[in-house]
């Protein structure tokens, strides 16, 4: 029986760590998910320790290589490049547009593609240089981690089932030889308080026994015949390329970067480097300034760059949104997240996973001894109602 509770309360501390994923209940009576209420404060910590040790953004993105994002850009935007001026020019004159001649189209066509790959080099090293500045890391997770809060019940599930399951099943063998030790008590002193409090401690002290043998020892320790170390800490390898492989793909993303650079905190600023970028593509050229000026005239050519800095701003949204690029981009942005993580002494490694167990420990060790408790109780209550077989013939 007690085998049976040590499994059921290890299980059951997992199934708590992980669901629900929103907070059910009324007020601050309920529960929610460790790991899902955790998320933001696990993701921050890892940001800490991993790309602010790497050195920042600006340093990643040069592994991201920049030309490569200048070749998307272009490879995105260039095939549109009619569709965009289009756009802009119906929005703000399209009579002119309707009536201008084809051969003056054509040709502000083909300035605009000519000018686009020098255009974007110099946009895409300027963002480089102000990275830091243009995103902060730590509110896109926040924000990807509310809007999603089972992202991280995902990434735990995937880079530690192989710890997970192993607790649930140290739980049986635990509560087994809890159990043991138990059971003669119970033959020398058969109180009626004895199976219950030893129910309690025996989940308790399964649960608490469990979610150090995730983290503890730090250091592997030679013990006898076997070399032991924290679960999760011995495989830091594995963990680390899984862990940073699933935000990579789900959270720092080249498309989810972009986003943030151009509607986050420091969105305006963005804008306002892609219209320096832009701007050149018309005053640059004096005759299509001369033309742009004659045609629209002065107010009109203002609202002409205002609504090609839009478009430009919407473009740049889009390219980013490609699934195939991400895919591609992602390996690097995990490579250096896994990198990183590996690099990082048992003690660091751990302040990333332990903070979504260390505040909760008690009330699932709690949780553990409850429903030991009550096996306790119901294997008390089964022994004085079932009748005992007559000794002898």
């Amino acid at each position: 029986m007690a085998a049976v509770v040590g499994w059921f309360t290890n299980w059951l501390a997992i199934q708590m760590s992980f669901h629900p994923v929103r907070f059910i209940g009324i007020g601050v009576i309920g529960w929610q998910g460790v790991i899902p209420r955790k998320a933001e404060k696990m993701a921050h910590i890892c940001i800490d320790r991993t790309l602010q040790q790497f050195g920042d953004l600006n340093t990643v993105y040069q592994k991201l290589e920049p030309q490569r994002i200048v070749q998307q850009v272009v490879a995105q935007v260039s095939p549109r490049m009619d569709e965009y001026i289009d756009e802009v020019m119906y929005e703000v004159q399209p009579v002119l547009w309707d009536n201008l001649p084809l051969f003056v189209r054509a040709r502000i066509y083909q300035w605009a593609r000519q000018q686009l790959p020098d255009r974007i080099e110099e946009l895409v090293e300027d963002f480089g240089d102000d990275l830091n500045e243009l995103v902060d890391l730590k509110a896109l997770l926040s924000r990807e981690l509310q809007n999603h809060p089972d992202l991280m019940n995902r990434i735990f599930r995937e880079a530690g089932s192989v710890e997970l399951q192993s607790v649930i099943n140290r739980g049986a063998i635990i509560g087994g030889l809890l159990g043991a030790i138990l059971a003669p008590l119970w033959l020398a002193y058969p109180e009626p308080w004895l199976l219950p409090v030893g129910g309690f401690a025996v989940g308790f002290i399964t649960n608490w026994i469990a979610i150090n043998l995730i983290f503890a020892p730090l250091r592997p320790r030679r013990v006898l015949f076997w070399r032991i170390q924290g679960l999760f800490l011995r495989r830091q390898e594995q963990i680390s390329d899984t862990w940073a492989r699933l935000v990579a793909e789900e959270l720092i993303t080249v498309e989810k970067v972009a986003d943030a650079m151009i509607n986050g905190q420091h969105g305006a600023r963005t804008r306002a480097i892609i219209q320096k970028h832009l701007r050149p593509m018309l005053d640059n050229s004096m005759v299509m300034k001369l033309a742009a000026q004659v045609t629209v005239g002065m107010t009109g050519y203002t609202d002409l760059k205002r609504v090609m800095n839009q478009k430009a701003v919407i473009a740049t949204r889009d390219v980013f949104n490609d699934p195939a690029f991400n895919r591609e981009r992602a390996p690097i942005v995990a490579g250096v997240l896994a990198g990183q993580m590996k690099s990082l002494r048992p003690e660091e490694f751990q302040d990333i996973l332990r903070p979504a167990f260390r505040e909760e420990e008690l009330q699932l060790m709690f949780v553990g001894g409850l429903f030991g408790a009550v096996a306790g109780l119901i294997q008390f209550i089964a022994m004085n109602q079932l009748p005992m077989p007559p000794l002898g013939g």
